[in-house]
């Protein structure tokens, strides 16, 4: 086990020669703003087919011109799945286990890599980003516990673990939603994952649904950072969480991706808020529900940088 290393990698590339001759260079407008995209109907299906010319974007209110499109995202994913071990939680980690180990054999693919966190006083790496499903299931078994949730520290931590990394960036949080650490806060972990642009798939794990003893302000910031961040959030009553594993996966599997450059040049690093609106009513099963991150930091809009810390051996 070893703590959480923060750093970026600069990667270089060189025109190669043909025939003795250079190449004429590339140029690359780095300017180019990607947002995935989940549309869902009234019963949280996903809706497939849809095309570039049923959706309308916009930055700050102002209409952009979707320049790239793509159904069903190939993009590779790179994914923190963080674990609540704190007492109010450690009832229910047998069931985790088993729909986590499940929900890794469905998603990844070679191309994708996950890494595993637990927390509860503090936040740790347990297994560094990897598509090797064994290092995951020693990793699944080898959970520390303790009494305090230290909910915003994991994903903030995760966020900037995720920052660097190319693709989709995905949190999976599975927690209660009760937070008792106080070093980092709501706006923080939510600023974190806005500039790693991070998707946070929230799996809120209520025993009772009914508890009065249960922590909604801390689901509710969940839920929240979920909206916010482009994810989904998901409740898995008693414990059951392979229903909810099983529709994050899902999601994950069918987002459209929307590619834009602003047409406004705009200097500094202000939130730039984005909006997607489906451009016409569904024929069957609606209302549809469009979901996508809430905007973005220029300055780190392409910050992603190949990581090289990938673990694939047993």
């Amino acid at each position: 086990m070893k703590t959480i290393p923060i750093f970026a990698s600069l990667l270089l590339a060189a025109a190669p020669m043909l025939q003795a001759q250079t190449a004429p260079p590339i140029h690359v407008n780095v300017r180019l703003v990607n947002v995935f995209v989940n549309v869902t109907d009234a019963h949280g299906a996903p809706v497939p087919g849809l095309t570039q010319k049923d959706f309308a974007l916009s930055e700050d209110g102002h209409p952009q011109k979707i320049t790239y499109f793509e159904r069903q995202s190939s993009v590779p994913l790179s994914i923190v799945m963080a674990i609540d071990t704190s007492g109010s939680t450690r009832k229910d980690i047998p069931q985790e286990r088993a729909a986590a180990r499940e929900f890794v054999r469905a998603l990844l693919r070679p191309a994708d890599r996950l890494g595993l966190m637990d927390f509860n006083s503090d936040v740790r790496e347990v297994v560094p980003f990897t598509c090797n499903v064994r290092l995951i299931d020693a990793g699944l078994r080898h959970l520390d516990f303790g009494p305090a949730t230290a909910l915003y520290s994991a994903v903030f931590l995760a966020s900037q673990r995720l920052q660097p990394r190319h693709g989709r960036k995905v949190l999976v949080l599975i927690s209660d939603g009760g937070n008792t650490k106080n070093d980092v806060d709501y706006a923080t972990a939510l600023d974190a994952a806005r500039r790693g642009q991070v998707m946070v798939y929230s799996i809120i794990d209520v025993p009772i649904m009914a508890d009065a003893g249960r922590d909604t302000e801390g689901e509710h910031a969940m839920i929240a950072l979920s909206e916010e961040t482009g994810g989904q959030y998901y409740y898995a009553n008693s414990g059951d969480l392979r229903e909810a594993f099983r529709k994050v996966s899902e999601n994950l599997r069918t987002q459209y991706l929307l590619g834009y450059y602003p047409e406004r040049s705009r200097r500094g690093d202000e939130f730039r808020k984005i909006s997607v609106k489906l451009t016409h009513a569904p024929a069957s099963n609606g209302p549809y529900t469009v979901q996508n991150r809430a905007g973005y930091y220029p300055d780190a809009a392409n910050s992603q940088q190949p990581a090289d810390d990938d673990s694939q051996e047993p």
